[in-house]
């Protein structure tokens, strides 16, 4: 897989994944906060036609082939990916930069939370540790975001995007394994489900303004060109994303895909503090460490089972005993913020967006 790739293409996909995938995050900024661009569920519809187009030019084009899916067994995921996409937004939307990433990281315990209820997934104990000090560090960290504890609601749209986007990754994963597919097929066997479910969504969650068209809705907002482009900027960079991850996966590994999310972790909160003016007392700074120190620790662990060492007990792992599935490649799931889809650390955000998305 990665062996036919040279280290400089390799270096060429991360840097494109974590450029993309920064730059996702601080563009729905932009437009949320600058443009005043509120209009959530109509941005995912952007982003989510964008990336439909996208992956259908590129499966013309050979980057890979498409693969025909069953509709009611691709349900799940556009279900999912919508869910995940418009919490993720409205996570973005309601709460700073640092707090969004900060609950990113909390998918990892629950994604391992969820493995063990839905199949009796049992990590070793040292993993368990691991994440135990990626969630102490998590609370640190956000007790000393005032915009955290001051709004509620953006406290409980982040918590539920943060379960929504586990389930999405799970399921992501499995379909995989029942459907055949590779990430990229898949995406483009169920974003126009995603797309069907979003054009019903849209009036009912933004004020689109088919009876008065005042500035306050979608109809009557000033799309100036400025406006315009920041919105396809955002668009684009979701294509980006959810690409840059199926070549970073496809060029390396997930283990390396998890390193790079650590580095994008620490990028985005840093440009949270300078670029949007968000504070970094000591206390979150503290928490933001100890965040990181659990998370390096995990992937110490990770590489550690990885070269022989202890593997996780249950469904899984026996299968994990068995030979290598035909074909000999692993498959990831990338979502239009893409996404992001890792067993245990999210590979971002179909995705993104990012806004998760995209």
């Amino acid at each position: 897989m990665a062996s036919s790739i040279g280290p400089v293409r390799q270096v060429s996909y991360i840097m494109l994944n974590v450029f993309s995938a920064c730059s996702i995050v601080f563009a729905n900024k932009v437009v949320f906060a600058t443009y005043q661009f509120q209009f959530v569920t109509t941005l995912t519809l952007v982003h989510t036609l964008f990336t439909w187009f996208g992956m259908l030019v590129l499966s013309k084009i050979g980057f890979f082939t498409a693969k025909a899916c069953s509709p009611l067994a691709v349900a799940p995921l556009a279900l999912g990916y919508v869910g995940y996409i418009i919490l993720n937004n409205l996570s973005l939307n309601l709460n700073t930069v640092g707090f969004y990433q900060i609950l990113k990281i909390a998918i990892a315990p629950t994604v391992m939370a969820l493995e063990f209820c839905l199949f009796r997934k049992v990590q070793s104990v040292r993993i368990v540790l691991a994440v135990g000090v990626v969630c102490l560090g998590v609370t640190a960290a956000t007790v000393t975001d005032n915009v955290a504890i001051a709004n509620m609601m953006g406290v409980i749209v982040g918590l539920a995007s943060v379960v929504v986007t586990a389930l999405y990754q799970i399921w992501a994963g499995t379909k995989q394994k029942e459907l055949q597919a590779n990430s990229s097929q898949l995406l483009l066997a169920y974003t126009p489900q995603a797309i069907l479910l979003l054009v019903v969504m849209t009036p009912m969650l933004d004020d689109v303004g088919l009876t008065a068209r005042t500035e306050d809705t979608v109809l009557g907002y000033p799309y100036t060109p400025q406006a315009v482009t920041a919105i396809v900027i955002s668009a684009a960079l979701g294509i980006l994303v959810s690409l840059s991850t199926f070549l970073v996966i496809g060029a390396t590994s997930s283990l390396t895909y998890n390193i790079v999310g650590h580095l994008k972790t620490i990028l985005i909160l840093a440009g949270g503090c300078f670029l949007f003016g968000e504070a970094m007392p000591y206390k979150r700074l503290a928490g933001i460490t100890l965040t990181m120190v659990g998370i390096a620790w995990y992937t110490y662990l990770s590489i550690q089972a990885a070269t022989g060492g202890e593997r996780p007990r249950g469904k899984d792992h026996e299968k994990a005993e068995r030979p290598a599935v035909r074909g000999g490649k692993e498959s990831a799931a990338v979502g239009p913020v893409a996404p992001e889809r890792e067993p245990l650390l999210p590979k971002e955000g179909p995705a993104k967006p990012e806004k998760e998305q995209a």
